[in-house]
Parts: structure tokens; C-alpha cells; sequence
């Protein structure tokens, strides 16, 4: 299909499931009022708060979560990009951060997990580091859809260009980027790095994001967008939990890498270094 409706979910998660899964259902079915044909979730929308909420909220998969997603992609019908959960990963010793897909009929047809950690220590500012619970994701995923191909990414994966697009030579048009991106850093960089990955490789860019303070004291910038691939924003969430949504035109996408063909003209033959 060269035309459909995307619908991507703000939330402020805090450490109560059955309320975040609540308030994931009700956004799930605005989404699925508004005409939408695929809807996408934030980052860590089941759980997020208190420090241990890895070890009590992580789930294996199948379990609650995914039985949850699996349900509402059935019953309207429709695609459901699971943002992310903490996946427990018994032979690592620690979670994954791991993206879940359904198709329509309540299927499971791709997982991915976060790639690039996020470790970070900025003096008197914020002190973070992913990698003590977090298992690292191992590999790149396109998944296939009647709507086409797209991409899999999370939160911090934004900062590494090298990634988008290594997916969209892989045949992604959309890309699916849920965070919960800090308000520290995305008061200045979290627009730019969106429409900077949708610009230089001529896709869709699905940023579902977590707004708003969390149990743990965390501040999440929020603005969940959806880009074109002109660099323009198609949808912006206001500063609350809710759902926006925007209409894929292929077509458009087509005519934007036909004018400015940038992608043909690449130079991996000259291209050095890692």
C-alpha cells in the first residue's frame, strides 16, 4: 500500500503495570478511532520508576506484556510497534531492552533490542549507565509488512547515523524510533537528530516517546513526532500523554528520493575507517 495512517503514543509510565498498561489500551484504541493502520509505543511503556522495576517489571516473552500487544493488534486489526518492555534474558544474567511487532492477526513478526547503551556521566548533571543491567542488542532489524519495509530502532540508537542507514539501504521507508529521551538533552537534540536521520536518508521517522517526571526522578523530554522524509514534522504531541497521527504517502517518499537522489550517490569505494 503506497498511502496509510500511522499512530505513534505518548506516555508518562511510571511503576504500575496494570495502569500503564491501561493507559497504553486507551491510547491503543484512540489511535485505532482515528483510522490508524499501525500504532507505535514509547520506550519502557509498560514499567518505568522505581530502581529495582527492571528486576520486578521484567517479563519473558511470551508473557503479560506481549499477550497484551499480541491482543490489541487482533482485535482492531492493525499493526502494533510495542515501543519496548525489559525482556528478562536468563542466561545473560540481565534484561533486554526489546521492541516487540504485531501483524493484524495478533502475530509476532519481529523483536529487536537496543543496540547502542546508554552510559553517560555529565558532572553535577546526571549519572547513567544502561550497561549495568542491560544486555546489548546483537543485530539490525528490518521487519516486512504490507505497508512495506521498515526499521527498528530505540532511544540513544539515534546518535549513530551509521545505523539508519545501514536499515534504509537495507529497504526501510519508516524507521520506528521510541525513547525515553532525557529533558536534558532533548531540549537541543532530540528534533535535530530525528529530522536529521529522516532527511539524509529519505524516510519516515516514528518517534513515540515518554514525557514528564518519573517515579525514579527522571525527566523525560516528551514531543513524540512523526517526519517525512523532507525533514518535515508531520505530527507533534503536546506536552501530555495522548496519541498523534500522520498519513505514509510512498509516492511522496519516491518523488523526494527521485529529485534529490543523495542515497545513489554514495561513495562506499572511498569511504574509510569504522
Amino acid at each position: 500500500m503506497s498511502n496509510f495512517r500511522i499512530a505513534a503514543v505518548q506516555m508518562n509510565t511510571q511503576d504500575d503495570k496494570d495502569k500503564n498498561l491501561a493507559t497504553a489500551e486507551r491510547l491503543i484504541d484512540e489511535a485505532a478511532s482515528l483510522g490508524a493502520n499501525m500504532v507505535g509505543l514509547p520506550e519502557m511503556f509498560n514499567i518505568i520508576g522505581v530502581p529495582d522495576y527492571l528486576e520486578n517489571g521484567a517479563e519473558e516473552i511470551p508473557g503479560r506484556t506481549s499477550e497484551f500487544l499480541a491482543r490489541k493488534a487482533k482485535e482492531h486489526g492493525m499493526y502494533v510497534h510495542g515501543g519496548s518492555i525489559p525482556e528478562i534474558i536468563k542466561e545473560e544474567g540481565k534484561v533486554g531492552n526489546t521492541t516487540l511487532v504485531y501483524d493484524p492477526n495478533g502475530h509476532l513478526i519481529s523483536t529487536y533490542r537496543k543496540i547502542h547503551l546508554f552510559d553517560i556521566d555529565v558532572k553535577d548533571q546526571v549519572t547513567f549507565k544502561e550497561s549495568d543491567k542491560f544486555v546489548d542488542g546483537k543485530k539490525m532489524v528490518n521487519f516486512e509488512t504490507e505497508h512495506g519495509n521498515m526499521g527498528l530502532t530505540i532511544c540513544y540508537d539515534i546518535r549513530f547515523p551509521e545505523l539508519y542507514r545501514a536499515l534504509t539501504l537495507n529497504g526501510a521507508k519508516v524507521i520506528f524510533h521510541p525513547a525515553a529521551f532525557t529533558l536534558y538533552t532533548g531540549k537541543d537534540h532530540w528534533e535535530t537528530l530525528i529530522r536529521a536521520r529522516a532527511i539524509e536518508n529519505q524516510v519516515y521517522m516514528v518517534s513515540p516517546a515518554q514525557i514528564g517526571t518519573h517515579g525514579n526522578g527522571n525527566k523525560c523530554y516528551g514531543s513524540t513526532m512523526i517526519v517525512d522524509p523532507w525533514g518535515m514534522v508531520l505530527a507533534r504531541a503536546p506536552e501530555r500523554e495522548c496519541v498523534i497521527v500522520a498519513d505514509i504517502d510512498y509516492e511522496a517518499q519516491d518523488k523526494v528520493r527521485a529529485q534529490l537522489p543523495s542515497l545513489t550517490h554514495r561513495r562506499p569505494d572511498i569511504y574509510t575507517g569504522s
